[in-house]
């Protein structure tokens, strides 16, 4: 062999040789050093995740940070206990089967194919039922149940609640590939985040996503071999995060038992759309919020809408606008109380009438705001400017957004509390208004909207001689332990309006008690507490039909108050009977019984 092909050998022998040195330090080093180190944000080593690829596993809780109302009660992450089936190579023998059936109220052959197909666990959950199917206490007395290989009866964490509710404030969670894309792309280690985990996709699941992520998932696992078959008698695990402050706890101020009541009152009375905002005249907190029709947050259908807060859209509000008209009408001194106008039933011009036939007669400013004359306010809409009604609006919280926010929450970005709350608007963008769209917009038509929260709002605002407050839906943060994170202090909302005056707000709370007095509001007279407030009735027109959505907005009880309450009952046929007013009702006399039940 010649000298050179020696050499070449040599060389060759030689990379080899250091190849395999380096990769023999390499894996020394991986088993002694780099796999006891965390690779992931939540922890995890390379010993785990590959452990983690030799096992079979589902999720029992996701570690999603939870809600609770105003008096802790948890709204969201329920704990229930749900049968778990395991992939097995041998099902129970038949009698074990037939009993495991029957606990699970389900025929032996149905439960047989669902088994024997399993490739990896499976929750047992009746479709359209609750989640959970045994107890806690029938899993104690039922041990032969829980000893059987391949099924186990775990703590399982359901999101919500099942079946409908008007509860669109707390929204929903889904699928978002788009959001996860964005949170693996901001953090510093490549966290295994699968794409299909849920985030917040609306409501205060959405708006505070970004604090209910939580620091990773509860799941139980069970060994598999090569052949991904489960090995006998080594049973399952359950791992978790091990972590003192997460997930988070968020405090609404929501009084749930309130809101449930409430909604059971809208079922009652049979409203089919539509919105019922109670605010607490102290702060202005969101104390209830009920939003027709109802949606399952276990099952959300974006056509139909149903997941939409109708709380926080936008509509016309009909004779509630002649609040803002009187404000701007006394704050600009075009009348004073006292002035008398006088209602034939007709205008005269723009096709525009009075509600009553034949017209109120002589009539003075404060009882055309009791009676809802509609000529009084046309009249007043004229003497007013476009600047000086938008200005009023403004000032009482009409116009804008009013939901508590705050800019760069926390050193982050900005937080509005409220999910897609809409401004309103009083005059359409730039177009002209003539004396014609002054009337119409006098009387809340045209293109005038305001939400429920707004409506409720604009009464608390008065209350408050004229201070705009902004509604909360949160009020602290927690840590798992229960430490605070932060909270959310009471905000004023500030605005470059300024507020009406104190005795422009004492006068329209006296007009509002004299609506229930003597004017469209006395049916509330029979009410059990002495309430005050006012009636509003918007034509629209929805599929080439007439329809009015009703109003009515106030407080009670007068002499000392303690909430204030919009209702919006939407598209009911011309003529109908006033339903709002009906529903304001009620929900006064429910509010009046109601003692919070603290725990």
């Amino acid at each position: 062999m010649s000298l050179a092909r020696k050499r070449r050998i040599f060389y060759i022998l030689l990379v080899f040789s250091i190849f395999f040195a380096v990769y023999t330090l390499r894996i020394a080093w991986i088993q002694t050093h780099a796999a006891l180190v965390a690779v992931t944000s939540s922890g995890k080593t390379i010993n785990e995740l590959a452990v983690r690829q030799r096992e079979q596993g589902i999720e029992l809780d996701p570690g999603r940070g939870n809600f609770f109302d105003r008096y802790g009660r948890q709204l969201t992450g329920i704990t229930t206990w749900s049968p778990v089936l395991f992939p097995v190579k041998k099902l129970p023998a038949q009698k074990d089967l037939t009993r495991i059936a029957a606990s699970l109220g389900v025929s032996e052959s149905e439960l047989r194919s669902k088994w024997a197909n399993l490739e990896v666990p499976y929750i047992w959950s009746e479709s359209g039922s609750h989640y959970g199917v045994l107890n806690h206490s029938s899993v104690i007395r039922e041990q032969p149940f829980a000893q059987l290989e391949g099924v186990e009866v775990l703590p399982h964490v359901v999101r919500y609640q099942s079946g409908q509710n008007g509860q669109q404030w707390l929204g929903y969670v889904a699928q978002r590939p788009d959001v996860i894309q964005q949170i693996r792309g901001s953090r510093k280690q490549s966290e295994q985040i699968p794409l299909t985990m849920q985030v917040g996709a609306a409501g205060l699941e959405k708006t505070f996503d970004r604090f209910l992520r939580g620091a990773g998932s509860t799941r139980v696992y069970y060994a598999v071999d090569g052949k991904r078959e489960p090995f006998p008698d080594i049973g399952t695990r359950v791992k978790g995060p091990e972590e003192r402050f997460h997930p988070l706890q968020i405090r609404t101020t929501i009084d749930i038992m309130l809101q449930q009541k409430l909604e059971a009152l809208t079922e009652q009375l049979d409203v089919k759309e539509g919105a019922v905002v109670v605010l607490d005249v102290e702060n202005g907190d969101v104390l209830a919020m009920v939003s027709r029709p109802f949606f399952d947050p276990n099952h959300i259908e974006l056509a139909g809408g149903s997941w939409s807060n109708r709380a926080l859209k936008a509509v016309p509000p009909g004779s509630i606008f002649k609040t803002v008209i009187a404000a701007a009408a006394l704050e600009s001194g075009v009348t004073k109380p006292g002035e008398v106008f006088h209602c034939s039933g007709q205008y005269g011009k723009y096709g525009l009438a009075c509600w009553k036939k034949g017209g109120h007669g002589d009539i003075t400013l404060e009882q055309g705001y009791a009676h809802s004359c509609n000529i009084v306010f046309a009249t007043l809409g004229e003497r007013l400017s476009p600047g000086s009604i938008e200005l009023a609006a403004a000032k009482l919280g009409l116009g804008h957004k009013v939901g508590w926010h705050e800019e760069k929450f926390m050193g982050g970005d900005d937080l509005w509390q409220f999910d897609h709350e809409e401004a309103g608007a009083v005059f359409h963008g730039n177009s002209l208004v003539d004396g014609g769209v002054l009337a119409q917009t006098a009387i809340g038509q045209r293109d005038v909207l305001v939400t429920p929260l707004q409506a409720a709002n604009m009464v608390v605002t008065l209350l408050h001689q004229g201070r705009v407050t902004s509604p909360r839906l949160v009020s602290e943060i927690r840590f798992r332990d229960g430490s605070l994170l932060t909270n959310m202090p009471e905000h004023q909302a500030v605005t470059k309006a300024g507020q009406v005056s104190p005795r422009t707000a004492a006068l329209l709370l006296s007009w509002m008690n004299e609506v229930v007095e003597s004017g469209t509001g006395r049916s509330l007279r029979q009410a059990d507490w002495h309430l005050a407030g006012k009636s509003g009735t918007a034509q629209v027109v929805k599929a080439g039909k007439k329809y009015n959505h009703q109003w009515f907005i106030g407080y009670g009880p007068v002499e000392k108050p303690k909430y204030a309450v919009s209702v919006l009952v939407q598209n009911k046929p011309e003529g109908s009977e006033h339903q709002a007013t009906a529903l304001f009702r009620r929900t006064m006399d429910l509010l009046a019984a109601y003692r919070p039940e603290q725990i």
